[in-house]
């Protein structure tokens, strides 16, 4: 097994190599700006320090978000075409999966919270019963709308340490690890636990829309 594993969802352009057991190699980066520019040269870097090719790899393993649209797209357009060329599997994860997982490493067992920043004053958020227990759906909501249903519970990501009113008890880690989410899908391959499709968890409109009175001029 040789997982590769991206994710761009958050400002972190993040990638690994996972063998099914270890880590080999993972590069991150945080540029919320330059996700395209950023995650090819990555993905080299990566097979670089491992010592390996591109066509050794088993697996794509991609966060499918929740994300802001833009970003969000070059990680999972990046893993779907791999996957194409390649002839292998792509493997979605949720984003926050990834971060609930590497929470363990700083020490948080118990129930706590992971939200990342979802820009218009809100974040994408959800509850976890431990690292790998996830409780309901992410959402995405203003802060203040939630302090009842996080009250009292640690958090993770960046949504946390931007909303301090709310999340008191803020802790790492701050961005996203695709070296926390291949080690989660590992474990998932060789549980035989089912993957999302690699598609994007936008779980609101983008930003960029057509204006609704927008007038349609043809040649005459």
């Amino acid at each position: 097994m040789l997982l590769l594993a991206v994710d761009t969802a958050t400002p972190a352009v993040t990638v690994a190599l996972h063998d099914g057991e270890s880590v080999l190699a993972e590069s991150h980066q945080v540029d919320a700006r330059r996700h395209g520019e950023l995650l090819i040269p990555s993905v080299d870097r990566v097979l670089a320090e491992a010592g390996l090719k591109l066509d050794a790899v088993t697996g794509i393993v991609v966060g499918v978000g929740p994300g802001p649209y833009t970003g969000l797209r070059v990680g999972l357009v990046t893993a779907s075409t791999f996957a194409a060329v390649l002839g292998v599997p792509v493997h979605g994860l949720c984003t926050l999966d990834g971060l609930a997982y590497a929470a363990a490493s700083a020490g948080i067992e118990g129930p706590f919270t992971v939200a990342t920043d979802a820009r218009r004053k809100e974040v994408y958020w959800a509850r976890y019963e431990d690292p790998r227990t996830r409780v309901g759906e992410p959402s995405v909501d203003r802060p203040a709308d939630i302090a009842e249903q996080v009250a009292g519970l640690p958090a993770v990501g960046q949504g946390a340490l931007l909303y301090p009113e709310v999340f008191p008890d803020a802790r790492g880690p701050e961005h996203q690890s695709a070296a926390a989410l291949a080690s989660l899908a590992a474990e998932r391959l060789a549980a035989g636990a089912e993957f999302l499709p690699p598609t994007p968890l936008y779980l609101r409109r983008p930003d960029a829309q057509v204006p609704k009175n927008y007038k349609v001029v043809t040649p005459q």
